[in-house]
């Protein structure tokens, strides 16, 4: 079976758990089906069977199970949407369709993805430019205390989605231009040319911290940052220096800076009486969530998000649940069972990214393989780890699940860009 065949078989599952899940939570609330599941599945299928199309026109040695993978978990979160809120489910259906369309035009403009080395610093700029403007006043502003996401009008756009790609092209281009300098010093020789870019980019992440107030991004930057680094020059003290100046610089601003205090005392203390109804309230209920669900869950559609408050209004249990907590709320209704066969798919996914990466035989496309699947990687970590109370909770989403156009959106934009890199590295072994 080639390669584009097998990634055509792979998209049958993903329409039967579109098909079956919307008629799981149908059942929940009618005791009549309609045609409705039928035609969500059938659209969805229509949807991704033209991407494949596409992928079979111009990519046609790609990786075979990167983009089933991604359409089975931006099927997963149609599910759990609609479950949720069905407004909000057509809208994210509209958002993945035009994502799909980002998708193909990433493809088709940047075939050779090589060319990206030659903007590296200008596509460095606009992606800082991009993180600082939820600091602008008038178009951004806080939400639960972090500086996320800029408003135009009714739409919402959260620029560190598309912050997060520009800024591992410009690693991956400067890592693979500096490596031969950075293997070759010794630990007691090297200088700040060596340690540059490393306190570069540590600074870049502590500014994060402080301006934007955002641990989560600050941490999934720093982290994709290291692992890059390592793959580049194989040097572990890198790695161990990075990790030391990141848990200095957070242990600092946690004892020294407001909000960054706060979450780290929400974090630790989530049911301490003066916080479980107040500030720690959302991460609270995202934990009884979790337990409540058990090792099989309560079923699709019966995790308990609102309920009717005495004057008939209603009154929500659990804050977030289609964005920071959505994650709690798959838990509830799958079960640990459940909330672990999601993260495996994101561990399949990350894997064929680093399988791309291993077979890549210039320096470029190994980095900017490692790099993408890292943020992925660590975003989830990130988003998965605060609702658990592994690490503190931030407002990072977890990718093609969240609700959220600018997530879906750059998460199409790296996959295909991961699917570029697959494309030439497998056409050329």
């Amino acid at each position: 079976m080639s390669a584009r065949s097998r990634e055509l078989f792979g998209l049958l599952p993903v329409t039967l758990l579109v098909t079956g899940g919307f008629t799981a939570v149908l059942i929940t609330r009618s005791a009549e089906i309609n045609k409705v599941s039928i035609t969500y599945g059938a659209f969805f299928l229509g949807c991704c069977v033209f991407a494949h199309i596409f992928i079979r026109a111009r990519l046609p040695n790609a990786d075979p199970y990167l983009f089933p993978l991604g359409a089975l978990l931006a099927a997963f979160g149609l599910v759990m949407i609609y479950r949720i809120d069905e407004k909000l489910a057509r809208q994210q259906a509209e958002w993945f369709v035009v994502g799909l369309a980002l998708f193909c035009a990433t493809i088709v403009f940047v075939r050779d993805y090589r060319v990206l080395e030659r903007y590296r610093y200008t596509i460095a700029a606009a992606s800082i430019g991009l993180l600082l403007l939820p600091r602008v006043p008038g178009i951004g502003g806080a939400t639960n205390g972090a500086y996320l996401a800029i408003h135009f009008g009714s739409l919402q756009f959260q620029p560190a989605e598309f912050a997060k790609i520009g800024i591992v092209i410009f690693l991956a281009s400067y890592l693979r231009e500096t490596r031969d300098v950075l293997v070759r010093g010794r630990l007691p020789r090297i200088s700040l040319k060596h340690f540059g870019p490393l306190l570069l980019v540590w600074g870049l992440a502590m500014v994060m911290l402080v301006l934007i107030r955002d641990l989560g991004s600050s941490l999934m930057f720093f982290g994709a940052f290291l692992a890059m680094l390592y793959v580049a020059t194989s040097r572990i003290s890198f790695v161990a220096a990075g990790l030391g100046l990141f848990a200095g610089g957070a242990v600092y601003f946690a004892n020294h800076v407001q909000h960054v205090h706060d979450r780290v005392t929400i974090w630790l203390h989530p049911f301490r009486p003066d916080l479980v109804n107040d500030r720690a309230y959302q991460i609270a209920q995202g934990l009884f969530a979790q337990a409540d669900g058990g090792l099989f869950g309560q079923g699709l559609g019966q995790s308990l998000l609102t309920v009717t408050g005495a004057n008939g209004q209603q009154v929500t249990i659990l804050p977030a649940a289609k964005t920071d907590l959505i994650y709690a709320v798959i838990t509830n209704e799958l079960g640990l069972f459940g909330a672990v066969g999601v993260i495996l798919i994101y561990l399949l996914l990350v894997q064929r990214g680093f399988k791309t990466a291993l077979i890549s035989h210039d320096g470029f496309s190994k980095l900017l393989a490692v790099g993408l699947s890292a943020v992925v990687a660590i975003q989830v970590f990130v988003i998965v780890g605060g609702v658990t109370r592994v690490i503190p909770l931030t407002g990072v989403t977890l990718p093609f699940i969240s609700y959220g156009g600018s997530s879906i959106l750059a998460n199409f934009v790296l996959l295909a860009l991961l699917l570029l890199v697959s494309e030439k590295a497998r056409r050329e072994a």
